[in-house]
């Protein structure tokens, strides 16, 4: 399949969030990209320009961003677009069966980061955090107690399943690389908790420092163009929230 020339990515600017995990895929496969939001206000970039997407960009409106625009098409949410990308960058399984795999452990991702995201806004997203400190504290207790083990003993199990020395086995795949940003995104949040748990899955994070050591991923992650995890984003380190 053709590729674009360059891709635009629209995502708000200033925290890595979900857009994060299409630039890993775009980073690792070596596709030019623009991140548009990114650029100054005065060339067309900031939040007005996510807006202006949401409002005006063809096809199937998006929801919300990530939204990714490939030429003609014009494609959101962040499992769909790491797909799409990874089918056309050799960063997808080459069967029917490896590529609805791959898509289930996008999704499972996508999970892992909506309740990671919970804990910090369990009511509201519309509410700042100090509106809902006591909620958040029994949402962050449930994750760090029950959800957080339970997420990474799965995509332990999925790892020992495959053999290595990726999750589906001997070629790196798009969901590898948004596991990267997951586990990195719950160490920041959850340091404490983080620490305690991925002990007992030692294969899962040297699977982590396989990807991060990917030379484009390496080179990405050391550049100015990666943006620092902050209290703004998905992942967000609040000490009440990760008791030590």
């Amino acid at each position: 399949m053709p590729t674009a020339d360059l891709y635009e990515l629209y995502y708000w600017p200033g925290i890595p969030g979900r857009g994060e995990f299409v630039r890993l895929v775009c980073e690792d496969a070596g596709a030019p990209y623009l991140d548009v939001a990114r650029r100054p206000a005065s060339e067309g970039g900031g939040e007005a320009a996510i807006v202006r997407a949401l409002e005006s960009l063809p096809g199937l409106p998006a929801f919300a961003p990530p939204i990714l625009r490939a030429g003609d098409l014009v494609i959101a949410q962040t499992a769909n677009i790491c797909g799409f990308l990874g089918d056309r960058h050799d960063l997808s399984p080459g069967t029917d069966g490896g590529r609805a795999e791959a898509m289930q452990l996008q999704l499972t991702i996508s999970d892992l980061v909506a309740e990671a995201h919970d804990t910090h806004h369990p009511i509201s997203s519309a509410q700042y955090y100090e509106d809902q400190r006591d909620a958040a504290a029994l949402r962050a207790a449930a994750f760090r107690d029950a959800r957080l083990p339970k997420f990474l003993a799965y995509f332990d199990r999925v790892l020992q399943r495959s053999g290595g020395p990726w999750l589906l086995g001997e070629a790196c795949c798009h969901a590898d690389l948004s596991l990267l940003q997951a586990l990195l995104g719950l160490e920041y949040a959850f340091p404490h908790a983080f620490a305690r748990h991925a002990r007992g899955t030692p294969a899962l994070l040297r699977l982590g420092d396989r990807v991060a050591a990917r030379p484009r991923i390496a080179a990405y992650l050391a550049s100015p163009r990666r943006l620092a995890f902050n209290e703004h984003g998905i992942f967000r380190r609040y000490p009440d929230l990760d008791p030590s």
